[in-house]
């Protein structure tokens, strides 16, 4: 069984899109937990009862789950069988931080917005707000608490995703993935950036320094193969 662990704006639509054109009844789609917007001693609470009781449940037919959640969730079904995969996506910390701000701007609906977003959007937050302010601090870390980042088969790069994409299709799943481009700012053009004040980055990558010190190591495991 795979289990993917879409982190928002790291590509994670495109690549669920891949995922379901593959495994389409055996896919199980799992956003229910809403991470971002659960407090932390809660959210965290709620992926160790997760894991207990995900770790006797019977998936059947499920070969593959994809979605918003801690992967603490599933890590005692990797117990169960050496066939289980683990499998994510990191994009610069800046970037996917600064996409995030953009895309709750733009997506903003009064109506159903989680509490976050709507917090964000509601009280006008600045983009140095939303990336300098405590609660997405350090991101990666928080979606990856309590699970081993040596515990994932394959990270993917969303800076590099047609190579990693490819790389996954052929030498993790052996098969030939469709690639999927969904869910894009289509004001972004390929190579442009979102982030070009160099002092704002600076001070971005010094109040995100666990996310970047850990996407640099996936990084350069991925230059060095």
């Amino acid at each position: 069984m795979l289990i993917s662990v879409h982190l928002p704006k790291t590509a994670g639509m495109s690549f669920g899109q891949s995922l379901e054109n593959y495994f389409g009844k055996y896919l199980l789609k799992d956003y229910a937990d809403w991470p971002i917007n659960t407090p932390v001693a809660e959210r965290n609470l709620r992926a160790i009862k997760n894991c207990m009781s995900s770790s006797v449940r019977k998936f059947n037919d499920i070969k593959c789950i994809h979605g918003h959640f801690l992967p603490l969730k599933y890590l005692l079904v990797g117990t169960r069988s050496s066939d289980v995969k683990f499998i994510t996506w990191l994009r610069d910390p800046v970037e996917r931080i600064a996409s995030h701000y953009y895309y709750w701007k733009r997506t903003y609906d009064p109506n159903t917005s989680p509490p976050l977003q709507r917090k964000m959007v509601e009280n006008n937050w600045s983009l140095e707000r939303f990336c300098l302010g405590p609660e997405l601090k350090n991101f990666y870390s928080q979606f990856l608490w309590g699970f081993p980042i040596s515990r994932f088969n394959f990270i993917g790069i969303t800076e590099h995703f047609e190579e990693d994409f490819i790389f996954f299709s052929e030498k993790v799943l052996e098969v030939h993935l469709p690639m999927y481009k969904i869910n894009i700012n289509e004001e972004m053009k390929e190579g442009k950036i979102y982030i070009t004040d160099l002092n704002l980055r600076q001070k971005i990558e010094s109040y995100h320094e666990k996310d970047m010190i850990l996407y640099n190591r996936v990084l350069k495991r991925r230059l060095i193969g």
